[in-house]
């Protein structure tokens, strides 16, 4: 059986209260909350291992770089690339896209080409390719979703065709929960000579991946969702292709040779980590990953789908509220809207009530504009929640419904 409150204990925030209030954390799909051992790795790291990595030959620098190393190593198991010259370390998420679209599509795309998005994507796996398809003249076909939330995938073999360079996709959507299946898209791409880029940022979380099985060529995601620190995230390519993909930032650590007439590059995965590396966040993620590698995650994913099915029976009781995605497989992320209760407002009452939660666009206005909506509230449930904290939640709504009204 998995013990939430057990795991409540490895994350020392959870324990505070807010205006009054026990905490309740419902925001995890922002960023996740941090246990103590990451925190505590990434103070030690500071306190006794600090250094520039790759650099030097001293004790220090020594130390540091194995441990960076290390969390590569570690990240390569956690999510089953096939080698460790495929796991690339970057800001973030939205870093990683961007590098994809700047590297890759100044050298594989051109005039007439087409890239296929999905329309329930973040923003961050959707502007870098507008700007890059402005750049090239490059056409953007939207795969669209149905009001369940669900990806209309019959609709892809109308929009492939022998010009399809790449397609964009989400594991899981940051708004909807909706996880579409990925293999058969993929398939799809390939049978056309596309490469498929997917935002694993909620996928990962919720239900993991394993890259090799799944078949994309890139995947993306960001440590601070992973139970990991801000500012690092992690770019999975083939390696086939990072190969063949120039520099996306030059500077430190990525070169072999620098002459004024000509540079060489390091090997991969140097190529794509200019400057200095973020090595704390790098080795902060790599203990984020052994924490969650020493669960099974199998129940952490069941116990997660309970808890969002109970959240989902308790609101649906709540009078005009609608519930956004209801596709058969999604992951732990509830939006909603109440009739007449403007999403901010809801959102500020929760707050005095000590309940966090995300008002807004969540970074993802083309499903708003699908629903015809501004903004939504958004429960996102991680592993530390409780069956208690689904029915405050509900309790909170409640209240505040009857205020707003």
């Amino acid at each position: 059986m998995f013990d939430p409150n057990q795991i409540r204990k490895d994350f020392p925030i959870l324990g505070q209260k807010v205006n009054g209030k026990p905490l309740v954390y419902l925001d995890s799909g922002a960023t996740a909350q941090k246990p103590e051992c990451v925190i505590e790795a990434v103070n030690r790291v500071h306190r006794e291992q600090n250094a520039n990595i790759h650099r030097g030959v001293h004790h220090l620098s020594e130390q540091a770089t194995a441990l960076y190393e290390q969390a590569r190593d570690d990240i390569r198991r956690f999510i089953g690339a096939a080698a460790r010259e495929e796991v690339i370390f970057t800001a973030g998420a939205t870093a990683s896209i961007n590098t994809v679209a700047y590297a890759w599509g100044e050298r594989f795309l051109s005039q007439g080409d087409n890239i296929i998005i999905s329309e329930m994507e973040h923003h961050s796996n959707i502007v870098p390719w507008q700007l890059i398809a402005q750049r090239k003249g490059v056409e953007i076909r939207v795969l669209p979703f149905d009001d369940k939330g669900s990806l209309r995938v019959e609709l892809l073999d109308s929009l492939l065709d022998d010009r399809t360079r790449l397609v964009a996709v989400t594991q899981a959507s940051n708004t909807l929960g909706t996880r579409p299946d990925l293999k058969p898209i993929i398939a799809k791409a390939h049978d056309v000579g596309a490469v498929v880029m997917v935002d694993g940022c909620q996928g990962v979380v919720h239900g993991g991946v394993n890259v090799e099985e799944l078949g994309c060529d890139f995947y993306a995601f960001s440590g601070h969702k992973l139970y990991g620190p801000t500012g690092i995230g992690v770019l999975y390519g083939k390696q086939s292709i990072l190969e063949q993909m120039p520099p996306f930032m030059c500077g430190g650590d990525m070169v072999d040779r620098v002459s004024f007439e000509r540079t060489t590059y390091a090997p991969l995965p140097l190529k794509f980590e200019a400057g200095t590396a973020n090595y704390v966040g790098a080795i902060g993620l790599g203990e984020a990953v052994r924490y969650l590698a020493g669960l099974d995650l199998a129940a952490v994913e069941a116990y997660e789908t309970s808890l969002l099915k109970y959240g989902e029976q308790l609101l649906s009781s709540v009078d005009g509220l609608r519930i956004y995605g209801q596709s058969e497989d999604k992951c732990s992320i509830l939006s909603f809207n109440v009739e007449g209760v403007h999403h901010y407002d809801l959102g500020m009452i929760l707050d005095k009530l000590g309940i966090a939660v995300r008002t807004g666009q969540h970074c993802a206005e083309p499903v708003m504009t699908h629903y015809g909506v501004t903004g939504m509230c958004r429960a996102s449930i991680a592993m530390y929640n409780t069956p208690e904290e689904m029915e405050a939640l509900h309790r909170g709504v409640e209240r505040a419904v009857k205020m707003l009204r």
